[in-house]
């Protein structure tokens, strides 16, 4: 069974893993691996025993909002957000299509509207588009590109929701 929970410190090191991982297996598959290790930034060094990697990891990690999906007692899912803007979604390729995503963010999507949120912005890589457009999210503009870390010319599509709860006030 999969539960939902806030993320806690000591996640930082499966959280890493998963993030690298999947960062580069479904978003990076066109670049370098020169490219790749300046886009990861401090997820290159993911399986490092060494502190100094494993503080940047869960510096980076850290957001107001960060939600890990957790299956035996391993990381598979992770969201980081703050009030209105979706920083990052990642969910372990094994688990893609099985509804963990959406689960993760229909809780963020909640904690937004406790908040006060009534838009939510993601700078969308082209690999989710298909994912976010199938939970309510919108294009805003053309396809544009970003830094990562040390990266840049990541490619990504703006996106953006009205909240249910804003769509009914505003109606």
């Amino acid at each position: 069974m999969t539960i939902i929970r806030n993320y806690r410190r000591s996640d930082a090191a499966g959280v890493g893993i998963l993030i690298a991982d999947t960062y580069e297996d479904f978003n990076l598959s066109y670049a370098s691996p020169q490219e790749r290790d300046l886009l990861l930034g401090p997820f290159r060094h993911a399986r490092s025993p060494e502190r100094e990697c494993r503080d940047a990891i869960a510096e980076v990690i850290r957001a107001d909002m960060v939600f890990v999906a957790e299956e035996e007692g391993e990381i598979v899912g992770v969201l980081r957000g703050s009030s209105g803007r979706l920083r990052s979604l990642f969910v372990r390729g094994d688990h893609h299509r099985q509804g963990l995503g959406r689960r993760l963010v229909e809780q963020f999507e909640q904690a937004c509207l406790y908040q006060g949120a009534t838009t939510i912005r993601v700078a969308s890589t082209l690999y989710a588009v298909p994912f976010y457009t199938s939970v309510g999210y919108k294009k805003t503009t053309g396809v544009r590109t970003m830094r990562s870390f040390e990266g840049s010319g990541l490619p990504y599509q703006p996106m953006k929701k009205i909240l249910p709860a804003a769509e009914q006030e505003s109606g």
